[in-house]
């Protein structure tokens, strides 16, 4: 996936927050992923890894609540956003991105909860 310039979307399905934080979470992958600046193509689950980076980083313990404001459930939607941003000329594909390529990847309850710890290391210190 990368960026192109934008144009209007008809009838939003996902919260306008949630395309600007695929943006984002584009941008973080982009920067982790691609080696080279003649191509700035991530793989889905590429986008994804940066979506669950981002999201621990920004919202923490809240993630599941803010992507279900969002309405957002499952990494399935990440992958409608994406082929919504793609269909509006934000985003371009490879032949080979497939919506698919988005499904199932993470269970958010098991990546966004189950493994979450508080670093309380700095509010112990001396």
């Amino acid at each position: 996936m990368s960026r192109t310039k934008q144009a209007p979307l008809a009838q939003p399905k996902y919260h306008p927050a949630a395309r600007e934080f695929v943006d984002h979470a584009l941008l973080l992958a982009q920067k982790k992923y691609v080696k080279s600046s003649n191509d700035a193509h991530v793989s889905p689950r590429q986008l994804l890894e940066g979506i669950r980076e981002l999201a621990v980083k920004e919202f923490g313990m809240m993630t599941i609540p803010v992507f279900r404001h969002w309405g957002i459930v499952t990494t399935e939607d990440f992958g409608r956003i994406v082929w919504e941003l793609v269909d509006r000329g934000d985003m371009r594909k490879t032949d080979r991105d497939q919506i698919s390529d988005f499904s199932g990847v993470y269970d958010f309850k098991e990546v966004f909860d189950g493994g979450y710890e508080i670093d309380t290391s700095v509010a112990f210190r001396r």
